[in-house]
């Protein structure tokens, strides 16, 4: 036989107990108060007692007078087994997400979901863990030593996605000839990178993506950049606010043919430039002419980059660079769309992945307090690095934490509260089943509805629902019921009035069409 001891145990009596067995308590409770609960069931067991202090569970066997713990088979009487507390706090660079912070999130997934379909994307995502080979590549991006990646327990090398565009390449390419295009799908999902944090940077973030395939004109680029316009506005968010930089990497490509240097080292080359604005010009210089890059060259790409206009990149490429006609194309389709006043051209911005191929961009903060706020581009042969086809494709990434720091610096983060339609409260216990149905009948109709789950005071009620803001509160007492009735108390109006079940239920259908 085995006895269980707690500090809410409640020992009246123990028949079966042997007279002589020697009991040895180990329980959440002190050795006075144990030894009380003993002499107030006045326990006659001839039995030898005695009470340690230690605070954990503990059970004896009657017969043999061995301790055993839960989990962990006979013991000895000598210390407890030391429980190591845990850090509360998530691990650093994550987040937990209480109603208040879920509220804010789910408010801005919805304006992500609710532009993406006002221009006709569907939704996709993705495994959170994917193979470590879709994110590893060889032109020394940042991405590729920020990576939570190990091997599991079959031998795989796999990593938590630090982004989602490669992901998306996987599945289109698993898909095939199968899938029609242009394709225009759009995800929300989480990224994890381990790198340093600042302001608006953690090591895992959510992040929306837009992509078009199959679509090779800047025609796709103005599309997209609407989709980031639109979403600016929708949140109150204006030009006067964010900007976004414009460029292309056949700028850049066009500039690295200019000067020499190898078409090999092109991809390693727009790592480093997008570094300008993070390090020193010197420090670029420097990284250049490690990849092979001529001082006099690294200085012509580094002044060349410093274009602000098209008229100027004009002038130094020439009116029959592609770079030029691209950029002044979809300038032209911007002015024709209404945004082109958000937009600017910068002929630094490279964008730190390798795979982009043409046009590039990135929303920032006029201000200069924050980092990117979004970015993307054209990646017309990342497919084809995963042994696919080349396919035309553009794109963009907008995390959720820079935004929500930006919207805070506005003042423009919504106010959110649960939104509660009702709620209902038996004064009497044995209403409690028609509350139910009341409940029941209110939630069939689309309605939010709290049920009180204990006894409890009117004033509490009433304490209650004004906490949390409902709109009605729904009161069933004996003598209403018995008339068929509910009553119902509008607690902004401070109106009340009692009505049928049934005239409760049509006016609940009506606030809801």
């Amino acid at each position: 036989m085995r006895l269980a001891c707690s500090r809410t145990a409640c020992l009246a009596s123990i028949p079966w107990m042997p007279s002589r067995a020697s009991i040895v308590f180990r329980a959440h409770i002190s050795p006075s108060h144990a030894a009380g609960l003993f002499q107030t069931q006045s326990l006659q067991l001839g039995a030898s007692c005695s009470f340690s202090e230690h605070r954990t569970y503990a059970a004896v066997d009657a017969t043999s007078g061995k301790i055993t713990e839960p989990g962990r088979g006979p013991a000895s009487a000598g210390p407890p087994p030391v429980v190591e507390s845990i850090d509360y706090n998530p691990p650093r660079g994550t987040r937990d997400f209480p109603p208040d912070e879920m509220r804010l999130r789910s408010w801005l997934f919805q304006q992500f979901r609710e532009v993406s379909r006002l221009f006709a994307f569907e939704e996709v995502d993705f495994p959170v863990l994917e193979s470590e080979a879709l994110f590893v590549r060889k032109a020394g991006e940042e991405i590729t030593q920020q990576l939570y990646n190990f091997e599991d327990k079959g031998g795989r090398r796999v990593s938590l996605r630090p982004e989602l565009t490669p992901s998306l390449a996987r599945l289109v390419l698993q898909k095939g000839k199968a899938l029609p295009l242009p394709v225009k799908w759009f995800a929300i999902g989480q990224c994890w990178r381990y790198e340093r944090m600042t302001r608006g940077r953690r090591r895992e973030h959510y992040q929306w993506n837009m992509d078009i395939l199959g679509i090779p004109g800047v025609e796709a680029e103005v599309e997209l950049l609407s989709a980031i316009v639109t979403f600016f506005k929708k949140v109150g968010i204006s030009s006067n606010d964010v900007g976004i930089k414009i460029s292309s990497r056949k700028v850049l490509q066009s500039l690295l043919e200019r000067f020499e240097v190898p078409p090999g080292s092109f991809a390693a080359v727009c790592v480093v430039v997008d570094k300008v604005e993070k390090i020193t010009r010197k420090e670029v210089e420097e990284e250049l002419l490690k990849l092979g890059v001529l001082k006099d060259a690294a200085d012509g790409i580094l002044n060349a980059l410093s274009v602000r206009s098209l008229t100027e990149l004009e002038g130094l490429l020439g009116t029959e660079s592609e770079a030029v006609r691209d950029l002044k194309q979809l300038f032209s389709l911007a002015n024709g769309y209404g945004f082109a006043d958000w937009l600017v051209f910068d002929a630094s911005v490279v964008r730190g992945l390798a795979y982009y191929t043409g046009t590039v961009f990135e929303g920032f903060d006029k201000e200069g307090k924050l980092r990117a706020i979004c970015g993307g581009g054209r990646y017309d042969r990342l497919l084809s690095t995963f042994g696919g086809e080349d396919t035309p494709a553009c794109g963009f990434g907008f995390g959720d934490a820079v935004i929500v720091e930006l919207l805070k610096d506005r003042g423009l983060l919504p106010s959110l509260q649960q939104e509660i339609d009702f709620i209902v409260f038996p004064l009497e216990e044995v209403l409690r089943p028609q509350a139910g149905l009341v409940t029941t009948k209110l939630r069939e109709a689309g309605c939010v509805v709290e049920l009180i789950l204990e006894s409890k005071k009117m004033k509490w009620a009433f304490k209650h629902a004004e906490r949390l803001q409902a709109k009605q509160l729904v009161l069933l007492g004996s003598s209403e019921w018995e008339r068929g009735c509910v009553r119902v108390k509008n607690l902004s109006s401070r109106e009340e009035e009692d009505i049928s079940i049934d005239e409760l239920i049509t006016k609940a259908n009506t606030s809801k069409e």
